[in-house]
């Protein structure tokens, strides 16, 4: 194809023509209203649109519209904590009472900054409230999440909780005397001259901005009834970041580059930029969260044995992608809108990866496989609870059912959710309820017998038989 030619300086063509059609093609067979992409290949940075805004309106997609980022804000929280590292005013290995000593939830004196950013907190993994819209919302989500109990004594289990990003959100608001958002943009925004991303609502107002699109009555998503729901004190975990796809990929340059930003100020040690990108924490099952697992901040992966890493991210309606591949100093971030967004991320990452790098992306496609191994599952029979959320794993007839049901405190909560379980490997199994895609199911035993079912990342430990 086109895009595998090089020039005289043995650099590599990004054909834009190429690209921008296939982006068109993809975007419409998932029936995405818009998408954005930006490329980092050979040193340069490649932009592209498709599709609109909101479905509504008709309102394009330019290269600097503005789409919410999701939970990719928590590597914007991470760095801003390396700062802080690098600077000597923290320490990995600083407890929580040690900054904070009016966060009193029992057993979290042991808690750590490392664990913090590598999800290994024993925090649970979500608790969202509304602590109003002033520069106090985080001490006030602080004051809230006391309530909470640990899900896992600190260090001992991998389990993805916005709740410590919430956490480490204060954290930087403390030890530099400046709201998070602040912080942000002062620390790390302006100096890499990230002009298109914002924290607050009436920031994106200056903006193009992409409203997300939820299932509707035909193959085309519709608009979501609210922009956002995610209140200010979720910030620091993804409440409300939005950004172009290169502003994503410029925030990735950087990291290739050393933590050096564009106009040569240092943003990041260099060892801090490598300690982000190595393994903290491995998780128990590469299904329990897509990737192999956490550095401080990023996801890490193995393409085949070339180092990767990145982050995800959705809101209502929203998702956004960003991958980075070190080795070949390239990077892709995608935003999109709603629709078949997982489609388009897997398909057209694959392809840009591979013709312009020669990096090949794994096919992680998860489901049953053709001869289900015979399992023990009486061991993972029993109750188990997180913060809002309550999983019932029964046996009928010699298979593994699950009943998830949340309570969130919502006024109207989602139906319970039931599926049967397949197993795939002995403690891996795939569910399949309501037409979705197959569902990883994960479960963990550590050495003390204590057993945990990992859904979307998120570990609940079992509480009764």
């Amino acid at each position: 194809m086109t895009s595998h030619r090089k020039n005289e300086e043995n650099t590599m063509i990004f054909d834009h023509d190429h690209w921008q059609k296939r982006l068109n093609e993809l975007r419409a067979t998932y029936h995405i209203p818009g998408a954005s992409l930006a490329v980092l290949v050979d040193g340069k940075i490649h932009e592209l649109a498709s599709g609109v805004l909101h479905r509504g309106t008709g309102v394009d997609v330019t290269t600097d519209s503005l789409f919410q980022v999701g939970s990719i804000t928590k590597v914007y929280t991470a760095i801003l904590v390396m700062q802080l590292v690098d600077s000597g005013e923290l320490g990995l290995d600083t407890s929580i009472k040690d900054v904070l000593p009016e966060f009193t939830v029992p057993g979290s004196e042991a808690i750590t900054i490392r664990q913090l950013l590598s999800h290994t907190s024993g925090l649970t993994s979500d608790f969202t409230i509304d602590t109003g819209r002033g520069d106090d919302c985080l001490t006030r989500y602080l004051e809230a999440v006391k309530e909470l109990r640990l899900d896992s004594q600190p260090g001992s289990v991998v389990s993805y909780s916005s709740v410590g990003y919430n956490v480490l959100g204060r954290i930087v608001e403390v030890v530099t005397g400046q709201t998070w958002d602040d912080a942000l943009r002062d620390r790390l925004l302006t100096p890499l001259g990230l002009t298109g991303t914002v924290t607050l609502p009436e920031e994106v107002l200056r903006f193009r901005a992409a409203m997300g699109h939820l299932p509707g009555g035909d193959l085309d998503p519709e608009p979501a009834p609210f922009w956002n729901l995610l209140p200010r004190s979720s910030g620091p975990s993804g409440g409300a970041l939005c950004a172009t796809a290169a502003d994503l990929v410029r925030l990735a340059k950087m990291h290739l580059d050393g933590g050096i930003a564009p106009d040569s100020t240092r943003v990041l040690t260099s060892e801090s930029v490598t300690a982000m990108q190595h393994f903290v924490a491995k998780i128990p099952d590469k299904w329990t969260s897509g990737n192999e697992g956490w550095g401080l901040g990023w996801m890490l992966y193995d393409w085949d044995g070339v180092p990767v890493f990145g982050h995800d991210g959705a809101t209502i309606g929203q998702n956004g992608y960003l991958r980075i591949v070190p080795g070949v100093g390239m990077a892709v971030a995608m935003l999109t809108n709603g629709g078949g967004t997982d489609f388009l991320h897997t398909l057209l990452f694959r392809e840009l990866f591979e013709e312009l790098a020669g990096v090949r992306m794994p096919n992680n496609t998860f489901g049953p496989v053709s001869q289900p191994p015979r399992v023990d599952i009486t061991p993972f029979i029993g109750i188990y609870k997180r913060q809002g959320v309550g999983i019932s794993i029964l046996e009928h007839n010699g298979t593994l059912h699950l009943v998830y049901e949340t309570d969130d405190g919502r006024k109207d909560p989602s139906p319970p959710l039931e599926i049967e379980l397949i197993p795939v490997s002995e403690n891996v199994f795939a569910g399949a309820g309501g037409g979705q895609d197959w569902i990883p199911v994960v479960f963990s035993t550590l050495t003390e017998g204590l057993v945990y079912c990992y859904i979307g990342m998120r570990a609940a430990p079992k509480i009764s038989h």
